[in-house]
C-alpha cells in the first residue's frame, strides 16, 4: 500500500462519501438546533422516567446559568461523577453551554484516584453522588485547592418519591449524607438551579475551545487527560453520522458503556445530535433490567463491549425479544470472538453486528464494518470518512508496512486530540509529523488487507516476548474462546527466570457453566492440547490458572492490569 494509497473508498456503502465537511457550529448550538427541531421528542427515558428534548434544554440551560453564578467558565473544567443518569447529560450540556469543558469521572474511582484526576485537571467544580461524597470524596477535598463547588446528587432523585423512598428502604439504591466543606460552596443538585434565569449565559465558544479533559492510560504512562476541542467531536459525530445514515428523530438508542467513558458519551452526544431517544442503563450487568428495557421500546440501536452481549446471550429473555426493529449492534472496545458474532446473529439477525475500533485519543472512532455491505467479521472494519491509516514498523514507527503485515496503527484525521494535557513529552510521542501531517501512534499492533479493513491483532504492551518471537495475546485468546470451557480468558507475559528478557505464555480462565463441575486438571490438559493443535509451541501457555471471576474494567474489557498487578506480571 502506498503512502497515499486509501484502498477502503472503494468498499464503502453507497453514499458515503471519502471526506465530509465538518460543520463550523459548536456542539452547544448544535444541540439548540436540534431541540428547535424535535423539541416534543423523548431525549432519554430513565426506568419509565421520560426528558423531552425541550426538559433536557431547559434543565441544562439552567445548569449552565448557575454554573456561570458561581465564576464557573471558559477555561474551566467540570467533572462529572456519576453513572448513566438524566443528571450526567444535563449536567454535560448545562457545562458546555457556560463555556466549560468537562471531565468524566468513574463513579467506581477509589479516593486517591478521584482526587488525582480533579487536581490534574484542576477542576473548578464537580458533579457527584451523595453516596461518593459521603464515602470516598470528603477525605480527600481539602486537598483540591482549586475546586470551588460541589454538587450532589442521588441515583434515583429524577425517579417518583414512592420509588426513592422503597429503593433506600430495601438498600437497592445507593445514597449518602453530605456536610459543608471548607472553602467550597455544597448544594443539591435540585436546588442548584434555583433563581437562575431560563436562558443560558451568552458566550462565544469557538471550535478550538477544550470541550473534554477525558482521562486515559494512553499510549503509554499513568492516566493522563486528553484534550479534545468542539472541532474534534464536532468532526467524529459528523463522520459517525455520514456512515451510519440514521433516521433523524426516529432512532431508539440502548447502550451499557458508561456516559463517563468517552465512547458512552460519544453514544450520548450521538443519539442527542440525531433527535434520537437514548435508553439510559445505570448498571450494565443487570441484564434482567436491559432486556426489560429493551421489551419495553424496541430500541433501533445496540452499542455495547463484546462481554456484555456475551452476558446477554445467557440471559433467557434475551433470546426472546422481537429484534424485527433492531437495525444493527455496534460492538467496540476489545475483541469479539467470531463464533460469539455468529450466535448473536442467529438471534438478532444476520448482519447486523458492526464491529468498530477507536480510542479516546481519536474523540473516538477511527474505523467501522459498513452498515449495509460486506463485513469483515473479526475486522473492525474500514477508515471512516476524513480518515486515513497506517501500518508502520513497531521499532522506529516511521516506515510503512506492505499490505498484510503486522505494526502499529497509527491514525490521521480531523477526530485526532489536540494533545494531553501539560504533557508535552508524551504528546511528542503519541502526535508525530510524517509527509507534512500529524498522525497519532495509537500503541495498537494490526494488519490491513487489500481492501483496506483494518484486523487489530494487540496492544503493544499486550505482546509478548518468547524468546526472540512475537506472541500476539489476542490472536491466543481469540483461538481459545472456540473452546466450550472458556466463559472468559486472558494471556499475559510472566517473567521467565531462566531468560532474562522473555516472557512465559500464561493463561487466565473463567469456566464455562457447563465445565464448572470438572476438575481443573482435566480442564487444563484440554485446553493445553487444544492449544498445541492449533498454535506453534511458543504460542502455547506454559502456566494456567483459574479464577471464579475474571476481573473486568467498568466498560466490560478483561481487565490485564489488573491480572498483572496481581500476579506480579
Amino acid at each position: 500500500m502506498t503512502s497515499n494509497g486509501s484502498p477502503w473508498h472503494g468498499r464503502y456503502d453507497p453514499g458515503v462519501d471519502s471526506e465530509v465537511e465538518i460543520p463550523d457550529i459548536p456542539l452547544p448550538d448544535r444541540f439548540d438546533r436540534i431541540v428547535s427541531e424535535y423539541s416534543l421528542l423523548p431525549a432519554l427515558h430513565f426506568f419509565g422516567v421520560t426528558l423531552t428534548y425541550q426538559e433536557l434544554k431547559d434543565r441544562s440551560d439552567r445548569f449552565a446559568r448557575a454554573l456561570a453564578g458561581h465564576g464557573c467558565g471558559p477555561g474551566d473544567v467540570v467533572g462529572i461523577n456519576l453513572p448513566n443518569i438524566p443528571q450526567f447529560l444535563i449536567a454535560q450540556m448545562g457545562a458546555l453551554k457556560a463555556g466549560c469543558a468537562t471531565s468524566g469521572m468513574s463513579p467506581l474511582l477509589t479516593s486517591r484516584e478521584l482526587a488525582y484526576q480533579l487536581h490534574d485537571c484542576r477542576a473548578k467544580a464537580l458533579v457527584t453522588l451523595d453516596a461518593i461524597f459521603e464515602h470516598r470524596f470528603a477525605e480527600v477535598s481539602g486537598e483540591l485547592p482549586d475546586l470551588k463547588l460541589v454538587v450532589f446528587t442521588g441515583v434515583a432523585d429524577f425517579l417518583p418519591r414512592i420509588k426513592r423512598v422503597l429503593g433506600k428502604l430495601l438498600k437497592k439504591v445507593p445514597h449518602g449524607k453530605t456536610r459543608p466543606l471548607p472553602n467550597k460552596t455544597v448544594i443539591d443538585f435540585a436546588d442548584f438551579p434555583a433563581g437562575a434565569p431560563d436562558d443560558p449565559p451568552d458566550i462565544k465558544i469557538r471550535m478550538e475551545d477544550h470541550c473534554l479533559i477525558q482521562y486515559t492510560g494512553g499510549t503509554t504512562g499513568t492516566p493522563k487527560g486528553t484534550i479534545l476541542t468542539h472541532r474534534n467531536l464536532a468532526a467524529n459525530l459528523t463522520q459517525i453520522e455520514h456512515w451510519i445514515k440514521p433516521d433523524f428523530g426516529n432512532e431508539l438508542f440502548l447502550s451499557g458503556f458508561p456516559l463517563f467513558h468517552l465512547a458512552g458519551l460519544a453514544l450520548g452526544l450521538a443519539s442527542v445530535f440525531m433527535g434520537g431517544t437514548q435508553i439510559l442503563i445505570p448498571n450494565p450487568r443487570e441484564t434482567k433490567h436491559i432486556v426489560k428495557e429493551m421489551a419495553r421500546y424496541k430500541p433501533t440501536i445496540l452499542v455495547n463491549v463484546p462481554s456484555l452481549y456475551m452476558m446477554l446471550l445467557e440471559e433467557p429473555g434475551f433470546r426472546r425479544l422481537d429484534f424485527s426493529r433492531l437495525s444493527f449492534c455496534i460492538s467496540g472496545a476489545s475483541p469479539f470472538p467470531v463464533d460469539c458474532i455468529r450466535e448473536l446473529e442467529e438471534v438478532i439477525g444476520a448482519g447486523k453486528v458492526i464491529e468498530v475500533y477507536g480510542m479516546t485519543e481519536a474523540s473516538p472512532i477511527v474505523t467501522m464494518n459498513p452498515r449495509r455491505g460486506r463485513k469483515e467479521i473479526g475486522s473492525v472494519g474500514l477508515p471512516i470518512p476524513s480518515t486515513r491509516v497506517r501500518i508502520v514498523d513497531l521499532e522506529a514507527g516511521d516506515r510503512e508496512l506492505p499490505v498484510g503485515q503486522e505494526g502499529e496503527v497509527i491514525v490521521s484525521g480531523p477526530q485526532v486530540m489536540k494533545g494531553y494535557l501539560n504533557r508535552p513529552q508524551e504528546t511528542e510521542i503519541a502526535l508525530r509529523e510524517h509527509d507534512g501531517s500529524l498522525w497519532l501512534h495509537t500503541g495498537d499492533v494490526g494488519r490491513m488487507d487489500d481492501d483496506g479493513f483494518l484486523t487489530i491483532v494487540d496492544r503493544t504492551k499486550d505482546m509478548l516476548n518468547v524468546g526472540g518471537y512475537k506472541v500476539f495475546s489476542k490472536e491466543v485468546e481469540e483461538k481459545l474462546y472456540e473452546h466450550p470451557a472458556v466463559e472468559f480468558c486472558a494471556i499475559i507475559g510472566v517473567p521467565n527466570p531462566k531468560r532474562p528478557g522473555s516472557d512465559l505464555v500464561k493463561l487466565i480462565v473463567q469456566p464455562s457453566p457447563a465445565y464448572k463441575g470438572m476438575e481443573e486438571e482435566k480442564i487444563e490438559s484440554e485446553l493445553l492440547e487444544f492449544a498445541r493443535i492449533n498454535f506453534a509451541p511458543y504460542k502455547v501457555p506454559k502456566l494456567v490458572e483459574f479464577v471464579e471471576t475474571m476481573p473486568l474494567t467498568v466498560v466490560g474489557k478483561v481487565d490485564k492490569k489488573a491480572l498483572r498487578s496481581d500476579r506480579g506480571a
